[in-house]
């Protein structure tokens, strides 16, 4: 199965899942793929895994309210395989997509062993932060019904973030920390690039609401 065939048939086969919200639509699938293959350019990894891995990383997606939200990327690893062992795609490769996705996941906390992996991992995180980062933000927040900032407090100044009641505290909780925990120095990069954006976003947001 060459590169090509493999991206047709595991888009495929997202396509036919369901997706739980916009925020894990198939052009979040896509930008993932995207993020990945530019990662390849900087390192010496497994294409085929990687590849595979970047498209089939949510083929399992729970809501972010969901009690078995963790699981999610393990659960993903194990229909992935399933997946894949039906096509022609090579057995020994296979632990190597499973792991790549059971670890792409920043809830379920699973270290990535391989350099398949940590790339699998950059590439979605790239997705939650920048332009676009901030819109599924906002989608999510919207579907959970949460208050879009703390009126006493928008920006986290006095307080620890709650983004369980307020949608911009996800930037400060989480967003923000992604840079850290980016494993490739191209990841790294971009990551800091697209935070700076966000935060000049919020900047605006405190003109806007008179916070500044």
């Amino acid at each position: 199965m060459t590169i090509h065939q493999l991206e047709k048939t595991c888009r495929t086969f997202i396509l036919n899942g369901t997706a739980t919200d916009a925020a894990h639509d198939i052009a979040h699938i896509e930008r993932v793929v995207a993020n990945a293959k530019k990662l390849l350019t900087h390192l010496d990894a497994d294409k085929e895994v990687t590849i595979a891995a970047a498209w089939l990383h949510d083929c399992v997606v729970l809501p972010k309210n969901h009690p078995d939200r963790k699981k999610a990327s393990v659960l993903a690893g194990q229909k992935a395989e399933l997946f894949l062992k039906k096509k022609e795609f090579p057995a020994d490769k296979l632990s190597s997509v499973k792991h790549a996705i059971e670890a792409h996941s920043y809830s379920a906390g699973i270290k990535p062993e391989t350099v398949e992996a940590k790339i699998v991992q950059d590439a979605d995180r790239l997705d939650a932060i920048g332009a676009i980062g901030i819109a599924r933000c906002m989608i999510v927040g919207g579907k959970l019904d949460r208050i879009l900032y703390s009126p006493d407090d928008p920006f986290c100044e006095s307080r620890e973030p709650d983004d369980l009641k307020y949608t911009i505290d996800h930037f400060y909780s989480k967003l923000f920390k992604l840079p850290g925990t980016m494993n490739t120095e191209a990841g790294k990069k971009s990551a800091k690039e697209r935070v700076r954006y966000m935060r000049d976003f919020l900047e605006q947001l405190k003109n806007e609401i008179g916070r500044n």
